[in-house]
């Protein structure tokens, strides 16, 4: 098992300390020394010739990502990772049906050579997502028509269509039990120092209590990494942790610069959308064939699914009370280095109603850091805009710094302390080292399962 690195939380401190864009060392896969500019969606957009042949890949993302930022239209009982899973899982085995280049993803089927493979990306994505989300049939219909409109009608393509309709149904089927529908036990917060509680000032109920009992997509069980629990509470690390949030993460602090208050406002949204973005930006850079981009996002989601079971385990193993509890209770930690603070809220004012430990955002977005520079190198000019600031973009030089930018910015949200984010991107990083090193593999390797 893991230890907790007080070596590595002090390199943080300092590394905190000299500004958000701060980039620890970290292991990433196939990571190259050149650098390749990566357009952001709007010059992308603009320039001649950008649809490749993994066009529809991107878009069947953004039709979820526009779903899961539509109000009511995600299951509230549903984590959003597990059907971008599901989506770009079923893209990629039609895909990989036909080509036959990687190693199948549960679903094995035999397809005709001369199958359209953006036919069978297409009706895979549709049945995918109308098994997901049925309430929103006449919109996805109504993408599916356009998408598949633009395949030239032939035997190819209604090969193509019968090919992803059944690998699709055969997924969805594969991941009905997978305890996702299971209503949610009823949390029941704990009262002593240290126990998570619900979060004022809105005191919502915890979200996700039984996630980490859902079956992973390529992990052995939820626990397979599970961080080694947090320092006690009258440690030094802890007090560091606590005094670092409680400082740079008020509503009212005096101490946050206006870049570091940008970005604990930037990075706010759900994190899994930001690198759903990225990868899209990635992809067209590098004009990658569908074959590729279907790997690409079904490696992404596959490990941002699997991360979020493996934090939610955590979570609820731990039950770790958040910075806003834990500072207007710092009198009862048994730390003299602490100060309670019993009128402190958050930059972002309401906490995510969930455990601290570890921190998702570090989680997902170090996974999604190694498994992006596992097919492009790490080193990479891009930029990102965000929909909690419309009109700022935030721009990085490889995967691994907005990786890092986007753990601290919950730092300086208010919403976790240091000790989160380095847990959160060691377990980010084993889930994404396990889905790649596991999953998805060039079919003539034989070490997958």
């Amino acid at each position: 098992m893991k230890r907790f690195s007080l070596r590595l939380f002090a390199l943080g401190l300092a590394l905190g300390a000299l500004g958000a864009a701060a980039v620890l060392a970290a292991s990433a896969y196939a990571r190259t020394t050149q650098t390749h500019p990566i357009k952001t969606p709007d010059t992308a957009s603009r320039a001649p010739n950008t649809q490749g042949p993994g066009q529809p890949v991107i878009d069947w993302n953004q039709v979820l990502l526009s779903i899961v930022n539509t109000p009511g239209a995600q299951p509230a009982n549903i984590q959003p990772t597990r059907n971008f899973a599901i989506l770009h899982t079923a893209i990629y085995a039609a895909v990989n049906s036909i080509d036959r280049t990687h190693q199948p993803y549960l679903v094995s089927v035999r397809a005709p050579r001369d199958a359209s493979e953006t036919a069978a990306a297409d009706a895979a994505a549709h049945t995918a997502l109308l098994g997901l989300y049925p309430a929103r049939a006449s919109t996805v219909d109504a993408d599916y028509a356009a998408e598949l409109a633009q395949v030239p009608d032939g035997p190819a393509k209604g090969k193509g269509v019968r090919l992803g309709e059944q690998v699709a149904s055969e997924l969805l089927a594969i991941r009905a039990n997978d305890g996702s529908s299971v209503t949610p036990p009823r949390f029941v917060p704990g009262s002593g120092p240290g126990d998570y509680q619900l979060t004022p000032p809105n005191f919502a109920a915890a979200v996700f209590t039984n996630w980490g009992q859902v079956t992973p997509f390529v992990l052995d069980r939820g626990d397979q990494f599970r961080p080694a629990p947090p320092p006690p509470l009258t440690s030094d690390a802890y007090s560091a942790a606590i005094n670092e949030v409680q400082s740079l993460g008020s509503a009212a602090s005096t101490t946050r610069t206006p870049e570091q208050t940008e970005i604990g406002k930037f990075w706010n949204p759900p994190i899994q959308n930001f690198w759903n973005q990225i990868a899209e930006t990635a992809a067209l850079a590098h004009h990658s064939d569908l074959s590729t981009t279907a790997r690409l996002f079904a490696a992404l989601n596959l490990s941002f699914a699997d991360s979020a079971i493996a934090f939610y385990d955590a979570k609820y193993t731990y039950r770790l009370w958040r910075p806003v509890t834990a500072i207007r209770l710092a009198d009862t930690d048994g730390n003299p280095n602490t100060v309670a603070d019993p009128t402190w809220l958050p930059l972002s004012g309401n906490t995510a109603a969930d455990a601290s430990y570890p921190g998702a955002h570090s989680t997902i977005s170090a996974a999604g850091a190694d498994v992006l520079a596992s097919f492009f190198g790490d080193d990479q000019n891009f930029s990102v805009t965000s929909s909690a600031l419309p009109g700022e973009t935030r721009s990085f030089t490889s995967f691994d710094a907005a990786a890092q930018e986007a753990g601290l910015s919950r730092i300086f949200a208010g919403q976790h302390t240091r000790l989160d984010h380095v847990a959160g991107l060691e377990l980010g990083h084993d889930v994404a080292g396990f889905v790649l090193h596991n999953a998805l593999l060039p079919a003539h390797d034989s070490s997958g399962k």
